[in-house]
């Protein structure tokens, strides 16, 4: 056992770009006016960002992949237990955080995409919101105003929660191994390779998902 690299740069980068898109969205959001132009960015970013976990979550390295770490109801449930390995020797997500990455890329992919046909008829349109009734645009704008900034705020609170209770009382920090990409203890088998290769397809993989939202904005 020893410390090894267990997440690669594009998904380390991708988890704080994404603390950022959704912070500045919330932050402009709640000053309105001229900084919903920022608004509506930090929204194009994050339907980008969560475009390419998405992908990444297919093509990337070994524990960035949902297939490493995505789970049944069985495990789950045997993991809330304490019947399965203990979270030092998890190498990537635990069966709860899973269930965390997978319920924070839906709400933002659903609040993001909502985001583009909602308007307020005042000052505020979504690029897509002259595609569909304006009492429809109204209705996707209050949703995504107050139901689904909250289900955010619930969301990030906790995820807050659960990083507060693993380091006060499990002693386990959650928070430098996405700013490293290093765990430790953990089994030298675990560790995941990196470089420009890797590191190019994932750019790759984001520039496609910025255009993508980029063209759709431009509609």
């Amino acid at each position: 056992m020893s410390k090894v690299r267990i997440w690669d740069l594009p998904t380390r980068l991708f988890h704080w770009l994404l603390v950022l898109a959704i912070s500045g969205a919330l932050v402009t959001q709640y000053l309105g006016g001229t900084a919903m132009a920022w608004h509506f960015r930090f929204g194009y970013l994050a339907l980008s960002l969560v475009g390419f976990r998405v992908i990444w979550g297919l093509i990337g390295t070994r524990h960035a992949r949902f297939a490493s770490f995505v789970r049944g109801p069985s495990v789950i449930l045997a993991y809330l237990r304490g019947r399965t390995a203990p979270d030092e020797a998890t190498p990537g997500h635990n069966p709860l955080g899973a269930l965390s990455v997978l319920a924070m890329l839906a709400v933002v992919l659903l609040q993001t995409g909502s985001g583009l046909f909602a308007s307020d008829d005042i000052a505020a349109q979504g690029p897509l919101a002259k595609f569909v009734d304006q009492g429809l645009s109204e209705q996707i704008s209050t949703l995504h105003a107050q139901v689904g900034a909250n289900v955010i705020y619930a969301l990030v609170g906790l995820h807050l929660c659960a990083i507060a209770y693993y380091r006060l009382r499990r002693r386990i920090n959650l928070i430098w191994p996405m700013v490293s990409g290093d765990k430790m203890p953990a089994r030298a088998s675990d560790a995941v390779n990196e470089g420009w290769g890797l590191w190019a397809r994932a750019l790759i993989c984001f520039l496609a998902c910025a255009a993508t939202v980029g063209y759709l904005t431009s509609l």
